[in-house]
């Protein structure tokens, strides 16, 4: 079976990551966590005091240091899941807290930080077998991927779901700060000037509010299937 593309777009708190993760695993293929990739620089932003006091963001500042920015990823081989690393540190837990994911969406929303990151993912995908989630991965990163998914679910669903994740660790929640945070990202991925969060047009949609890992699972993999056998 000749290897394919797979572009896993939508909202935040979507399981997004968790699905891909899952298929890489099954049908062996590379995975690529592009919202990490983000997380990173907002932590690289944050741990060198390049935001404001009133939020906003010193961006010529950040322009000018985005060279120092190394962004890997390994395997864990207790998880069987990539961790990722910000130059050369492990920084997975370090970017999953609250205070990085209310920062995250201006950070992604500046032109020289997408352009940055989005020529390394295009570098990542050159030989296929890969599968990539993100916001913009069907319309701006890999237009051409044989098979598009969109998730979405509602904004309650996936606070929910945040919520029970960050408790599941062990840190800090706040479902109604959450549901904010939910709620404020979805407007500024998909109100943004550059590569703003939107369906590509032949991307197929999936709606996971109500279904169970087991479901979602046998529906991706079908659909995988059906894409590769096309080629």
């Amino acid at each position: 079976m000749k290897k394919i593309t797979i572009a896993i777009d939508g909202f935040s708190s979507c399981g997004k990551s968790t699905m891909a993760k899952d298929l890489a695993r099954e049908i062996g293929y590379i995975y690529v966590d592009t919202g990490a990739m983000y997380r990173s620089v907002t932590l690289f932003a944050m741990r060198n005091r390049m935001f404001n006091a009133d939020g906003s963001i010193k961006t010529e500042e950040l322009k000018q240091r985005m060279g120092e920015i190394n962004i890997s990823f390994r395997l864990n081989s207790e998880t069987g899941r990539p961790d990722t690393y910000l130059n050369g540190e492990l920084v997975e837990k370090e970017i999953r807290t609250m205070e990085v994911s209310s920062h995250v969406s201006p950070i992604a929303a500046l032109p020289f930080v997408r352009e940055a990151l989005v020529a390394q993912q295009q570098a990542m995908g050159k030989e296929k077998g890969i599968i990539m989630d993100g916001r913009d991965i069907g319309t701006v990163v890999f237009p051409d991927a044989e098979l598009k998914i969109f998730v979405t679910a509602s904004a309650e669903v996936r606070a929910q779901r945040r919520y029970d994740e960050l408790k599941a660790k062990g840190m800090p929640a706040d479902f109604d700060d959450i549901l904010k945070n939910v709620k404020e990202r979805d407007y500024i991925d998909s109100h943004r000037e550059v590569s703003p969060l939107r369906k590509a047009d032949d991307a197929i949609e999936l709606d996971n509010s109500n279904m169970t890992i087991a479901e979602q699972k046998a529906w991706l993999m079908q659909k995988f299937n059906e894409a590769a056998a096309d080629r």
